[in-house]
């Protein structure tokens, strides 16, 4: 469930809190993503499947994909958090983050876990005492900042924030598929078991967390969605209700917000997080199950 868990926040859009200012990355070869469109006479609903952390620099716009791009008209996210000013996010994690009478974090990570835990608190910059205050998840979150900054991955070169500055750039709507406090809560209401594994993963600094995620941007890369299938399904095998909170329930919704969608005529984008998009539970699974055309475009 770890593993999902830090898998969730980079690739399946709850990322937000784990953002900062990386190391440069050395510019790797262009990305070919997987992209869909669902069509009908009339509507064009696009289907990209993102990471919502990257290496600085990382190439993975196509001729394509930027042509799936201008004829949009409107682009759709997850939820839409401003890295430059996220008041909003901030918000919402302050009214869910904070609860009275816990124990202090130090109790919440076994012994040989402490020392590790200190450095970690130290490198964040934030005050020890707030996270005694903190849930665990969100002590957890904060510390995955210092994970993903030692990577080189930032939020603000997360396809979702280019897709959104592009957008704006033209004047074209962006819309969201959930709010901040929606996606918050998907983690605040996790067992404390499995919190307190989030937050020992979040202190976690062996290469195998560096070994995950390059084996996760590969297989987006390549858009080899088979890869990422198996990844989820495997991650989420010990923990069925977590695959029905994190990922079923919302490939539900979400199918049937685009079903709906469907019903207007014209072109939109939609850029959710690359494991909704894979499998046979996936998004593009169930648009199909419906009876609608999807294209592979990418």
């Amino acid at each position: 469930m770890l593993k999902f868990l830090k898998r969730a926040i980079a690739a399946l859009g709850l990322s937000a809190l784990a953002v900062g200012a990386p190391a440069q990355a050395k510019a790797p070869p262009v990305a070919h993503p997987a992209l869909w469109a669902v069509s009908d006479a009339d509507t064009t609903i696009y289907l990209f499947g993102t990471i919502h952390l990257l290496p600085e620099h990382y190439q993975w716009r196509t001729p394509k994909f930027d042509q799936a791009v201008e004829g949009s008209q409107q682009l759709v996210v997850e939820t839409i958090v401003d890295e430059k000013n996220p008041t909003k996010l901030l918000s919402a994690l302050a009214g869910m983050a904070f609860a009275k009478g816990l124990p202090p974090i130090s109790e919440r990570v076994s012994p040989d876990k402490r020392a590790a835990l200190d450095e970690a608190i130290k490198k964040s910059g934030i005050p020890r005492a707030n996270f005694d205050q903190m849930k665990t998840w969100a002590a957890g979150f904060m510390l995955l900042g210092n994970q993903f900054r030692s990577m080189g991955l930032k939020g603000d070169t997360g396809v979702e924030s280019v897709l959104r500055g592009t957008f704006t750039s033209e004047g074209k709507p962006i819309g969201e598929l959930e709010s901040n406090v929606q996606q918050l809560a998907f983690f605040d209401t996790l067992p404390e078991k499995g919190q307190r594994a989030l937050l020992e993963g979040s202190i976690d600094q062996s290469q195998a967390t560096n070994y995950e995620f390059t084996g996760m941007l590969t297989a987006w890369s390549k858009g080899d969605v088979k890869a990422i299938a198996r990844s989820f399904d495997r991650d989420l095998s010990s923990s069925p209700e977590l695959k029905q909170a994190l990922m079923l329930q919302r490939n539900a919704t979400w199918s049937k917000w685009i079903e709906q969608r469907m019903a207007q005529p014209g072109r939109i984008m939609i850029a959710v997080g690359a494991g909704h998009l894979a499998g046979q539970d996936s998004v593009i699974a169930l648009l199909k199950k419906d009876g609608y055309r999807v294209e592979r475009v990418q």
